[in-house]
């Protein structure tokens, strides 16, 4: 997972994913498609599962497919994904 920034040049850049907590209204799909990624607070409120107060990081390569997932079944657009 890419927590500080892109990695490399001649690597593939991983895409930015935000959350916005405020939007979350706590269903937990989220961690459901994407657990590696995505956790939640005591009150079930999205957050990164690597970095609890980060509301951005990149996603690696291997983890796109199930944060895309995540994003596509958000029904209330908490999750951003950026190229």
């Amino acid at each position: 997972m890419y927590s500080f920034g892109p990695p490399e040049s001649g690597d593939t850049m991983p895409q930015l994913c935000k959350i916005i907590p405020e939007r979350c209204i706590a269903c937990g799909l989220c961690a459901v498609y994407a657990p590696q990624v995505f956790d939640y607070d005591d009150e079930g409120i999205v957050l990164f599962a690597q970095d609890s107060s980060a509301h951005q990081q990149f996603i690696s390569e291997q983890e796109t497919s199930q944060v895309l997932l995540a994003y596509q079944k958000c029904p209330t657009r908490a999750i951003i994904i950026e190229k």
